[in-house]
């Protein structure tokens, strides 16, 4: 039986930016594939594992410097595999699927600002306002 536990509930953005983030006293250079308010795929060929919550930096070019943000892993794709329900946009890449943590109101309210920058950039004015447009509720 599929599982719908793990929909995502934010629209995404094709999106690639710089990661940094560190492994074993390594330091890994890696981008993300996309962002949403919530998360980010980074494409990586050594993920860590799922649950691994670690730091990284997010280079977001139009900042002075990089956003740092704890994240949480929560799914990974290995080399070759599919990710159940993507379409054929290359969503087979391998990398790991990433949740933000945000450390309060504040840092989230600073993320979702960039996001949503990125996002209307991305995808343009019309199209990210017809994605976050609030739904009609039926009774």
């Amino acid at each position: 039986m599929p599982q719908s536990t793990d929909r995502r509930q934010q629209h995404r953005a094709p999106i690639e930016l710089r990661v940094e983030y560190q492994r074993l006293n390594r330091f890994f250079y890696d981008y993300t594939k996309n962002i949403s308010m919530g998360g980010t795929f980074i494409k990586t060929n050594k993920p860590l594992e799922v649950g691994t919550q670690f730091l990284f930096r997010l280079m977001i070019p139009t900042l002075p410097g990089p956003l740092v943000l704890r994240g949480d892993v929560r799914w990974i794709l290995h080399e070759g595999e599919e990710r159940v329900g993507e379409g054929p946009d290359g969503a087979d890449e391998p990398g790991m699927g990433i949740h933000f943590i945000y450390e309060d109101e504040k840092q989230r309210a600073e993320v979702e600002r960039e996001v949503e920058k990125l996002m209307v950039g991305s995808l343009g004015p019309k199209i990210y306002a017809n994605l976050h447009r609030p739904r009609d509720k039926k009774r």
